[in-house]
């Protein structure tokens, strides 16, 4: 792999509030090896990039993405094959990459051959920490079954069977984390609550018992990885972290009794506020529901409510966006949302440095710094002054480096 040499960047550490002086960033086999002030590096590179005092931000992580989820209304999804799918899913991996996401954690869709694909850059888009299907009991928010189906159906070959998996009782859920790890699952996601997409479940039912909970994560705790949990109403959020869910998903019906006990155990928050901003918007042209859109209000009215309460508890934020279908453009709109409560270096801590804590990869990604992977962005202005830098689809981005591969450069 070619050495690269960042002439005169100067470089944002999301944990400290000002960039650092112009400084050289030296990249050999993917990695950062050398960070030096202006002028200090004195190794010959393959690459040369001058910078031009331009600034360098760690490359954006989204910890709640569905790249194959691609239609607003999921029911259509099982009349969408598998070849179709992955054909969308690779221009919207493609274009998250070029809107600076270097990483994604996908949240249910993807497995290991599209995570494949892109390591071996067939398919053009960030790394992918994959979650396989996701668990969901009979009759939660994974169960996409009509009121007239009352079978389960061999769906192999259509898109939206390869999102989920629905299994109850002990036996079943734990059988169905070992197929799923065994499939190549980095991480487990299961649902514990309803959900704004699906049809029939109320929004704030708690799904799953705790005893089967219990035992989802005991046995994602043995291959040495954690349970994700999609979650909104507080009581569901509160039985997921009693059992040891290591992070929850949505997380807009939490109440201080349940943010206080996720900082007690040191769990994570991960909002999406911007896919109910989005779907208010066009939910209604894509056949969503009167029921699905009166859930959707709610959780919508209580999101910023919902950061505001974890913040004061003091539990760590992560960043995500779970969009659908053609709303994936609206990605870097989550960092201007949450800007209505947060600063935008707050915001940025959250895409970078504690979602990769949540992927549980500290000082391999989130930062610029040596030993780091070279996930780097050069962005026109600074962003902890003005997030508006991050929108427009990447246009003031002009060179997009993951893992120590230039992907974008305009500045020649």
């Amino acid at each position: 792999m070619a050495t690269a040499l960042i002439k005169n960047a100067r470089i944002l550490d999301t944990s400290k509030e000002d960039a650092s002086d112009p400084s050289d960033i030296y990249v050999e086999t993917g990695q950062i090896r050398e960070i030096t002030r202006a002028g200090g590096v004195s190794v010959s590179s393959d690459v040369v990039i001058d910078a031009g005092g331009r600034f360098a931000l760690p490359g954006l992580i989204d910890c709640h993405a569905h790249p194959f989820l691609a239609d607003t209304n999921l029911a259509r999804l099982n009349e969408v094959p598998l070849t179709l799918m992955t054909a969308r899913a690779g221009n919207i991996l493609r274009n998250m990459l070029m809107r600076g996401f270097t990483t994604i954690r996908d949240a249910a869709g993807g497995d290991w051959g599209i995570k494949q694909a892109v390591e071996e850059d067939e398919v053009i888009g960030p790394r992918m920490f994959i979650a396989g299907r996701a668990l969901s009991q009979t009759g939660g928010h994974g169960d996409s079954r009509r009121k007239t189906e009352d079978s389960h159906p061999c769906r192999c070959a259509d898109a939206l069977a390869i999102t989920g998996v629905i299994a109850d009782g002990l036996d079943e859920v734990r059988k169905a984390v070992r197929e799923e790890l065994r499939l190549g699952a980095d991480q487990i996601k299961i649902f514990v609550s309803g959900g704004v997409s699906s049809p029939h479940d109320p929004l704030e039912c708690d799904q799953y018992s705790p005893e089967e909970i219990r035992v989802i994560v005991e046995e994602a705790t043995r291959r040495n990885t954690y349970v994700m949990a999609h979650a909104y109403g507080a009581s569901a959020i509160k039985i997921a972290l009693e059992q040891g869910v290591r992070t929850i998903e949505h997380g807009n019906l939490i109440d201080e009794e349940a943010a206080a006990l996720a900082a007690q155990k040191g769990a994570y928050v991960v909002p999406t506020l911007v896919t109910y901003t989005v779907l208010e918007e066009e939910g209604r042209k894509h056949g969503w529901s009167s029921a699905m859109l009166d859930k959707l209000a709610v959780v919508k009215e209580a999101g910023l409510a919902s950061v505001d309460i974890c913040k004061k508890a003091g539990v760590k934020l992560g960043l995500g966006t779970d969009l659908l279908g053609d709303s994936f453009d609206h990605q870097s709109r989550e960092f201007l949302i949450r800007a209505e409560i947060e600063t935008p270096r707050e915001v940025l801590h959250s895409a970078t440095r504690i979602n990769a804590e949540i992927l549980n990869r500290t000082g391999q990604l989130g930062e610029i710094s040596a030993g780091a992977i070279a996930d780097i962005l050069l962005l026109e202005r600074n962003p902890f002054d003005d997030l508006g830098v991050l929108q427009d689809q990447g246009a003031h981005m002009p060179l997009i480096m993951k893992r120590g591969q230039v992907y974008k450069n305009t500045l020649q």
